[in-house]
């Protein structure tokens, strides 16, 4: 029991980081000039339509009143109705939510899978020419964004090779061939820019610990280089890198937005580009809430892998 108390301390601790988020973002779009309802109906739609319609959607109702009914909702697992696709938010979010979770986590195995390999070699060939040419490798991936990669890969691999779908998620069920073989050309645009940076993240850590003492004396009673490499030297280096896996899985959402578009690929980020552009008040908030509540969670596990990867931060 003693041993949950750090994971319940932190829960609590991300439970006002949730209220600011959703409190923010409902009023900044509450508080945007125009009237959503007036969009949706067009110019042509009568004043008692529009009435009726924005009382329907609770939308006349003062602002301090529709954020407790908000509220109020998000506590019975209600998220409101959609403005534009007139259905539930909850349902809408459940259907794209699994396709953007996939292709975050497959960016985020692409990259680790990627970098740390690429930073130990790299650190084991420091000022060599591998130790070059990963660097300079790593270097154009940070400075390459996602939305001139993404056209590249489809350009060179949907369409001058034909080996790779250009957009959608195909048919079939999520984990299918179908999926997973549309999956690849966004997780790798997504990945390689993460790769890049966990790469340089790997190489200093590994560099900083392979001249500790201990590395020095593991070496010294013979232990085979590649246990004192892998066993000892890499196990200490993840430790700060998991602090960058876990914010920069925020950013492989927030990338997902771009990443998505260009693949047209069925995930959240569209939907939620989608709500912004149409001012769709209840699946822009129930939209944020998934995304903040993912990163939230991402960081709860990222601290509970540090304990994993070093048992000394138990106590903290």
């Amino acid at each position: 029991m003693k041993a949950l108390l750090p994971v319940f301390r932190r829960i609590l601790l991300m439970l006002p980081v949730l209220w600011i988020i959703v409190s923010l973002v409902f009023l900044l779009i509450h508080l945007v000039p125009g009237d959503p309802i007036a969009q949706m109906m067009g110019e042509g739609a009568s004043s008692t339509d529009l009435s009726a319609l924005r009382h329907s959607y609770g939308l006349d109702l003062p602002l301090h009143t529709q954020y407790y009914r908000y509220w109020i909702g998000i506590f019975h697992g209600d998220l409101g109705r959609s403005l534009r696709l007139r259905d539930s938010v909850t349902n809408l979010v459940l259907a794209r939510y699994p396709y953007t979770l996939l292709m975050s986590v497959a960016a985020l195995v692409l990259a680790l899978l990627l970098a740390v390999p690429a930073g130990v070699a790299s650190a084991l060939h420091r000022g060599r020419a591998a130790d070059r040419l990963l660097g300079g490798v790593s270097l154009l991936g940070l400075s390459f964004p996602n939305f001139a990669l993404g056209p590249i890969l489809i350009l060179i691999f949907s369409i001058s090779l034909g080996w790779l779908p250009v957009s959608g998620a195909g048919t079939g069920p999520l984990f299918g061939g179908s999926t997973l073989l549309h999956l690849i050309l966004p997780a790798v645009t997504l990945g390689l820019s993460l790769a890049a940076i966990l790469t340089r993240m790997v190489r200093a850590s590994m560099l900083e610990e392979l001249g500790q003492d201990y590395i020095r004396t593991a070496r010294a009673k013979g232990l085979p280089e590649r246990t004192v490499v892998y066993r000892h030297a890499l196990r200490n280096a993840l430790v700060p890198v998991l602090t960058v896996v876990g914010l920069q899985f925020g950013s492989l959402l927030a990338g997902a937005i771009v990443t998505e578009t260009i693949f047209s690929w069925p995930g959240l980020g569209r939907l939620t580009l989608s709500a912004i552009s149409n001012r769709d008040y209840a699946l822009v908030q129930g939209c944020t809430l998934t995304i903040g509540l993912t990163y939230l969670a991402a960081n709860l596990l990222t601290d509970l892998a540090y304990t994993l990867a070093n048992p000394r931060l138990r106590r903290s």
